[in-house]
């Protein structure tokens, strides 16, 4: 018996990203805003009964597939192994998120993966849902939120999410460059000295009524990232110089990503950036409100 499922994994970006402690793991506590984003990866999963626990995973970047222990895998593993499933598990995964830029994609394609075992195994119960939050915390900080991607205010290293209900869809042009940022690097070279602690209160009204300005896009390991690779503060210039209100490195980097009035504003905006730095994935998409999100089929 073959069980096929289809899912998207959406991206999302960090609209400000503060660092607001250490703990004594070495992980850093972060106050951030999570906005999932209309880019995503697409993904089909066969589930077939076996006699020993098996994953495969296809991709359209070859150099992802061969990476035997990719999020997308280990997310199988860990879902088969915590609830005794044996199985064969193939993974075709059509990437669309760049990689390495800070917009979430391993996390999301780990957390879709899980979602969708999940509903396989028909396990939907509070119980069951713990233990899957749990499991994606093990396999990275950003993972659990993207179980059920809304826009969020997360704290914590990545585990403590409340939703912002009502945030309006924002129109947006991300700016990736040609290279992946490692986030270990970065978070090493950040200094206690430029956290900035949990964004004010009139910050967080503000982005909930849409009224989204540079100001709110504080993020705390830009400095680092741009110090490194230049090219990140060139991409954030070209956003602002093609009429974006705002503009901020999301995550840890490479990417860069404007806040404009209107889809077609975005677009425009794309366009001329992509003549300007043709080295660099260019891409108008929108901020989702949780409410139209594709369900697994």
């Amino acid at each position: 018996m073959t069980t096929e499922l289809s899912g998207r994994a959406c991206a999302k970006i960090n609209l400000f990203l503060r660092v607001t402690g250490r703990r004594g793991d070495g992980y850093h506590e972060l106050d951030s805003i999570f906005l999932p984003l209309s880019l995503a990866d697409e993904i089909r999963l066969e589930i077939r009964a076996a006699n020993e626990p098996a994953v495969t995973v296809n991709c359209n970047l070859p150099e992802l597939a061969r990476l035997g222990n990719n999020l997308a895998a280990r997310a199988a593993r860990a879902f088969m192994s915590e609830f005794d499933l044996v199985a064969d598990i193939s993974i075709d995964l059509e990437k669309h998120i760049p990689l390495g830029a800070g917009l979430g994609g391993g996390s999301s394609d780990a957390a879709t993966i899980l979602c969708m075992m999940a509903a396989a195994a028909q396990l939907t119960d509070e119980a069951a849902m713990s233990t899957l939050r749990r499991i994606a915390l093990s396999l990275g900080a950003d993972v659990p939120f993207f179980l059920d991607p809304r826009p969020s205010r997360v704290t914590g290293i990545g585990e403590r999410i409340v939703e912002l209900a009502g945030l309006p869809r924002i129109p947006i042009v991300i700016a990736v460059p040609p290279f992946e940022v490692s986030t270990t690097a970065i978070f090493r070279a950040l200094e206690a000295g430029a956290w900035s602690g949990p964004a004010p209160a009139d910050h967080i009204e503000a982005i909930v009524r849409g009224n989204v300005a540079n100001e709110h896009l504080v993020n705390d390991l830009a400095p680092v990232a741009i110090a490194q690779f230049p090219e990140i503060r060139r991409l954030k210039g070209l956003l602002e110089d093609s009429g974006a209100r705002a503009a901020q490195m999301s995550g840890s980097g490479g990417a860069v990503f404007g806040v404009f009035d209107s889809a077609d504003e975005a677009e425009s905006a794309a366009i001329k950036i992509r003549k300007r730095a043709p080295f660099a994935t260019v891409i108008a998409a929108s901020t989702l409100d949780g409410e139209s999100d594709d369900e697994v089929a």
